[in-house]
């Protein structure tokens, strides 16, 4: 069965801050850089070998991925793939509270229901389409014995595991950290996700 692997991107200037970022982007921190060196390593220990690479475009997701594959090279395999870039793996947009304050936004942060729809930003029932449409996308697209590495951002992450909760093999209030890594098994015959595992390498 196909596997994914579902990476949040790495601590950024903003997450310090407690500033929101959506669809606006800030660079990785130091501490984001050693998270994205630790899911590596986690990785690597697996011994699991890529078939595809997707990301979301935005840059601290990017760079993430970039850091991944570039330990997974330097830990001697030589089969990785290219990144991906798909924009269906970006974070939802925040509309006007984008790159503020986060305690400006007038509802729970990563999980605000509809609440943001009215102020021009994404819901989560529409996030959740999204998601889910593009990961089983990626995963209709290769073969049944593939293995996935797809990287995305902490509320896009939520919304798509909290699609899945009701087949999960694995405990699901797990905090979902920077450098987290969801695994699922793939069905492409019924296109359903089974978490197996939720893991904070760092």
């Amino acid at each position: 069965m196909a596997r994914l692997y579902l990476l949040r991107h790495g601590q950024t200037e903003f997450n310090l801050q407690g500033r929101v970022q959506g669809r606006c982007d800030a660079p990785l921190t130091a501490l984001g850089v050693e998270q994205a060196h630790a899911a590596a390593a986690w990785i690597a220990a697996q011994q699991v070998h890529f078939d595809r690479l997707c990301t979301s475009p935005l840059g601290r997701a990017l760079h993430t991925l970039e850091l991944v594959r570039g330990d997974l090279i330097a830990a001697g395999q030589d089969d990785v793939p290219e990144i991906e870039p798909i924009d269906g793996l970006k974070e939802r947009s925040y509309g006007p509270f984008e790159a503020g304050p986060a305690s400006d936004v007038p509802c729970e942060l990563w999980d605000p229901g509809e609440a943001l729809v009215p102020y021009g930003g994404e819901g989560s029932q529409a996030l959740r389409r999204r998601i889910v449409s593009t990961l089983t996308d990626i995963m209709q697209e290769v073969s049944p014995d593939a293995a996935v590495l797809a990287t995305s951002h902490g509320s896009a992450t939520l919304q798509f595991k909290k699609a899945w909760e009701h087949l999960a093999q694995c405990p699901q209030d797990v905090h979902l950290g920077n450098c987290c890594i969801l695994i699922y098994d793939f069905d492409p015959t019924t296109q359903t996700f089974t978490n197996l595992s939720i893991t904070n390498p760092a």
